[in-house]
């Protein structure tokens, strides 16, 4: 018996609901994402005198190169800041801890509505861009200590580094999140491809304005003495470009051939 053609732009499930429907069920997904979120938090307060830790080692090596070890520390300027930062990170490690949670429930929410195209894509986009951003935020992390190091060296003889709790976590974090989303660029030009804004070939032709882009990126991003962690991003950064303009054109490629294959059918 023939397997039937499966359509890929009709809904992947055929379910009507009415508003009061969608309603319960937004509800009912932003419980359980909000739950996990606050399970999260609180997995992470546990945690967050290692998170804080690791954070700060940084400032350590600064103390001890300088020989001022309690001269250089973090500061907590007002009564609750030290609390504050404790909320801070629970919130944000415990955003990443119960993501597997709160973006299925996105998901589950809307793909009823999603053809299974769209649904084939999006498993896709993810399935790319989470690796990507958490190599990319694994790579800033690496970069952080040379940063705190390169700018403490230009503190002047006789003065010392007192390092604002509340600014130094918006630094890290601002840091790690940047270059996660920088290695996340390329599958987001990918999904521009596949949404016909962009072709394969339009996209390769930027690769001098994307070496550029890339290389000053890296500078930005890394101090201005370690050349190596510079180039070592700049090319990662440029190899997925050429990754994402090589992918786009394949499917380029595949669609002008089933475009052929149907115009042949037809005719």
């Amino acid at each position: 018996m023939a397997r039937r053609p499966v359509d890929e732009d009709v809904p992947y499930r055929d379910r009507r609901m009415s508003l009061a429907d969608h309603l319960r069920e937004f509800r009912k997904r932003l419980l359980i994402a909000a739950a996990a979120l606050v399970v999260g938090m609180i997995v992470s307060f546990i945690l967050t005198d290692s998170i804080i830790l690791a954070m700060t080692e940084p400032i350590r090596v600064v103390a001890e190169e300088r020989g001022e070890v309690g001269e250089v520390t973090l500061m907590f300027a007002t009564v609750t800041s030290a609390f504050d930062l404790r909320i801070r990170i629970s919130f944000a490690v415990g955003l990443l801890i119960s993501a597997p949670v709160w973006l299925w429930q996105i998901w589950a929410f809307l793909m009823p509505g999603l053809t299974r195209k769209e649904v084939k894509y999006t498993f896709g986009f993810v399935a790319s861009a989470v690796p990507l951003f958490f190599a990319g935020a694994f790579f800033g992390w690496l970069i952080l200590p040379h940063l705190v190091e390169l700018m403490a060296g230009f503190t002047p003889v006789g003065a010392s580094n007192f390092y604002d709790a509340k600014y130094y976590y918006d630094f890290v974090f601002k840091l790690l999140l940047v270059v996660g989303v920088s290695f996340v660029t390329p599958v987001f030009l990918v999904a521009l491809n596949l949404a016909g804004v962009m072709t394969g070939k339009e996209i390769m032709k930027g690769w001098r304005v994307a070496i550029v882009i890339a290389t000053v990126f890296a500078g930005a991003a890394t101090p201005a003495a370690d050349i190596v962690s510079m180039l070592v991003l700049a090319v990662i950064l440029t190899v997925l470009f050429f990754a994402a303009a090589g992918l786009s054109m394949l499917f380029d490629r595949r669609r002008r051939k089933r475009d052929a294959e149907l115009l042949g059918t037809s005719a």
